[in-house]
């Protein structure tokens, strides 16, 4: 799924340096911002998690230059889960979590009430496998659960999510837009 690097005339892939991860950030800062905000639930903490992401990336890390907004992005999920350290509810109790869940849901059903409503494993989960796309893989080994909790927190947060549409298609048009929004150029 992903894009193999381009070669350069020298056969080795151009890696991403500091600048280059400055220059993400900058066209990138609502995107990522908004991703910061969703996972942590809080605005103070959002901006905490941004500036953590953007440290890690500026220190070095090694990836290729076609991959650094993927990499920015990343980044960005494990300063959150650093922050937050998002753990699976027991089990044995979580359709309770998402009736509890559906009496915090906003009046007016707004779709970004109501995911940062979610249950912070549930939140995670939902950004991370839904709206970011990470493989299952990638949200087992960053989010250290099993397939099981990260199934059962994925239909959990779909199910609420879904609950919170009253006659438009909320989820999917915004499910959509996230999608359009992360494959198009940003303007800084």
């Amino acid at each position: 799924m992903q894009a193999q690097p381009q070669i350069t005339d020298g056969g080795v892939p151009p890696y991403a340096e500091a600048a280059d991860f400055g220059e993400v950030f900058t066209e990138e800062m609502h995107s990522l911002y908004l991703l910061s905000f969703l996972l942590t639930a809080d605005k103070d903490k959002a901006e905490q998690c941004f500036i953590g992401g953007l440290g890690e990336c500026l220190e070095g890390i090694s990836a290729f230059m076609e991959w650094a907004r993927l990499w920015a992005r990343r980044a960005i999920v494990k300063q959150a889960i650093r922050m937050i350290g998002p753990a699976p509810d027991s089990t044995e109790h979580w359709p309770l979590v998402s009736v509890k869940n559906a009496a915090v849901a906003s009046p007016d059903n707004n779709l970004l009430a109501a995911v940062v409503s979610l249950s912070a494993f549930e939140r995670f989960v939902f950004v991370m496998s839904i709206l970011e796309r990470m493989s299952d893989g990638d949200c087992l080994s960053l989010l250290r659960c099993s397939r099981r909790e990260l199934d059962l927190a994925r239909e959990l947060a779909v199910r609420f999510l879904a609950t919170t549409d009253t006659g438009s298609d909320y989820l999917h048009e915004a499910l959509h837009a996230w999608r359009m929004f992360l494959i198009s150029p940003q303007l800084a």
